[in-house]
């Protein structure tokens, strides 16, 4: 492999020192006939700065990365969308890293960081143990969580809220006369898992229906292990009118099972999904879900990455995406669904669906994720 030109083959080409050359690459005060000499011997030649030896004296990476579960998960891809842009702008380079909601990755992602491979890290994972909360503490780089932490965590984070989200479904749900509303879910050993689950009980309490486990099976949040849950659920409680399901792919895997079993959606089983990911409008039927921000999430993930990077001494901020419902097929019908738009709308929302609620310290309860 041919090596690229050196310092020594620019100060060769364009007539000048060696030193002359080395300030002019980093910045420094230089005559303005030196620099332009300089400049133009680096293009002739196809100069790259060496970045690893730039990083080595500066300390700084100009990368940053997002370490998430899955990366075809399109709630993730929906964030990168957003993180990616931010940071493009700001002179930073995205690295992603799928975990497979591993916990020991995850810790081997927040130690390394003292190797200094990145400038800060995005991480959205699906539980938080001790060890997290100890890695975080000791972190040596800026890191942003997306998801629930303890109060007192001491990070950066970025948080949705999955008890309003679960609320404004069924409310919707009920408003259409359901009453046997059956909730799907992933494992309730995660973060968005317990969220949902204590949220999908609060919103039965408030609208006075009664807590029937048989109305309750847990998979993962997967389309194939939600379609393995719908089945198992149905033939448990066949007289199910409505499916709340704690995320998109999930529903989708109910929509098959439905489909296959002869239940008409919505007439015989409405279903509504979480995150609103842009699978939910071109389902068929069209999917109505909870939009938990997750594009709005990212770019507030990376806008207090940024700051973080450049405020290290301020204290810990949360930033708290309100929900929308957008209404679709899957719960009033295709002809109903038109008048809330292609793409659906929001039927309601915590402060009109727009921006984000900011917080000086981390918010309690349990239906925040």
């Amino acid at each position: 492999m041919a090596e690229g030109p050196t310092i020594n083959t620019i100060a060769r080409h364009a007539g000048v020192s060696i030193a002359s050359v080395s300030r002019v690459l980093n910045g420094l005060p230089t005559r303005e006939e030196t620099v332009r000499r300089v400049l133009r011997a680096a293009e002739e030649l196809g100069y790259v700065p060496n970045s690893v030896a730039r990083s080595l004296k500066s300390r700084r990476t100009n990368q940053v990365a997002f370490a998430m579960a899955d990366i075809g998960n399109p709630v993730y891809l929906a964030m990168v969308r957003e993180i990616q842009p931010v940071l493009r702008a700001a002179g930073y380079r995205l690295l992603l890293h799928s975990t497979d909601a591993d916990v020991a990755d995850e810790l081997d992602v927040l130690r390394g960081l003292g190797e200094r491979y990145v400038d800060g890290l995005i991480m959205i994972p699906l539980r938080v143990t001790e060890g997290h909360l100890s890695a975080l503490a000791a972190a040596r780089a800026p890191v942003v969580v997306i998801g629930s932490v303890p109060e007192g965590a001491g990070v950066d984070n970025v948080r949705a809220d999955s008890r309003t989200g679960v609320r404004l479904a069924l409310d919707h749900l009920y408003g259409l006369g359901r009453r046997r509303i059956a909730f799907v879910n992933g494992p309730a050993d995660t973060v968005p898992g317990a969220a949902r689950a204590a949220a999908y009980r609060e919103a039965l309490d408030a609208l006075d229906l009664p807590y029937d486990e048989d109305l309750v099976e847990v998979g993962d949040f997967y389309r194939a292990e939600g379609a393995r849950a719908v089945r198992t659920l149905l033939d448990r409680a066949g007289d199910v009118d409505a499916l709340m399901c704690a995320n998109d792919l999930i529903a989708l895997g109910a929509l098959d099972v439905l489909r296959r079993a002869g239940r008409r959606v919505p007439e015989d089983v409405a279903v509504v999904g979480m995150d609103d990911t842009d699978l939910a409008a071109v389902a068929w039927p069209s999917l109505t879900s909870v939009s938990l921000g997750s594009a709005r999430r990212g770019r507030a993930a990376a806008e207090l990455l940024l700051d973080r990077l450049e405020n290290g001494k301020r204290e810990p901020r949360v930033v708290t995406v309100e929900p929308r419902l957008a209404v679709r097929a899957s719960t009033v019908g295709a002809r109903a669904a038109e008048e809330y738009g292609e793409n659906g709308a929001a039927e309601e929302a915590g402060d009109g669906g727009e921006g984000a609620r900011e917080a000086g310290r981390a918010a309690g309860g349990e239906g925040i994720r």
